[in-house]
């Protein structure tokens, strides 16, 4: 046995080791539903997205978010469940939010198709469990992907509870209709997710899909700037999150 299958056996056995059943509650912190907690004196940058949903759900059948997306980051489309590959998806209101249920919930509301992307966690579970550190939390708050580094156990997938990674069967190169070569293309064997579009922020610019929705139904933001629109519109409106018990502390704001 060569010393590179070696040492992939061991970091896959120590990943395996860290989903045992006494670690893998550590994963989702203290299991309880948290609140925002907003630092007035914290000047550090934390990103967050807010989906109005009445807006969203305005336009039926939009799915302009979805096409900017996987345009300009190059995902593949393989015409097939089995295969896909997903950034930013769409799901009936109550399988997004299984913890949500209301009876007296409008059923417009309750069977309509709503946007759903990484949440990029504030105590994201998929980081602890990658052995080769190929995703991991940056200062300001998004959860990032090094493709390079990344061999293709899929713990991450396993470890969040969104199903927010896709994972790449095949080669996704053979099937992007129009190449961007603004964003890197993946290889077979690798995870992917939406990544904030943080090439983009880089530039100074918004995520594709916030800049892409013509109803203003996304807008993207610094939570801990109390001037910012993310920061207003929490404040001013009513909102949810998937899954909050789970103490994940996810970034993605939904107003109902």
């Amino acid at each position: 046995m060569d010393k590179n299958r070696r040492k992939f056996l061991k970091l896959t056995a120590l990943g395996a080791l860290g989903l045992t059943a006494a670690k893998y509650a550590d994963l989702f912190g203290n299991a309880v539903p948290t609140k925002l907690k907003l630092d007035e004196n914290d000047t550090k940058i934390r990103y967050a997205m807010v989906i109005d949903l009445k807006k969203c759900l305005a336009k039926k059948d939009c799915k302009l978010c979805i096409d900017a997306c996987h345009k300009t980051h190059n995902v593949p489309d393989f015409k097939n469940k089995k295969d896909e590959i997903k950034w930013i998806w769409k799901e009936e209101y109550e399988h997004a939010f299984p913890d949500k249920e209301n009876y007296y919930l409008k059923e417009e509301l309750k069977h309509s198709m709503v946007p759903l992307l990484c949440n990029h966690c504030d105590n994201p579970p998929c980081t602890k469990v990658c052995p080769t550190k190929a995703t991991w939390k940056r200062d300001d708050g998004i959860v990032m992907m090094d493709w390079h580094r990344c061999i293709g156990c899929r713990y991450c997938m396993a470890a969040c509870p969104y199903g927010s990674r896709s994972f790449n069967w095949r080669d996704p190169r053979t099937n992007i209709s129009e190449l961007s070569y603004d964003f890197p293309t993946r290889t077979k064997g690798v995870v992917e997710k939406c990544t904030f579009c943080n090439v983009r922020i880089v530039k100074g610019l918004i995520p594709a899909c916030v800049e892409a929705c013509t109803e203003k139904a996304l807008l993207f933001g610094d939570l801990n700037d109390r001037k910012s629109n993310v920061r207003k519109l929490l404040k001013d409106n009513f909102s949810i999150r998937r899954k909050p018990v789970l103490g994940t502390e996810p970034e993605i704001y939904y107003i109902v």
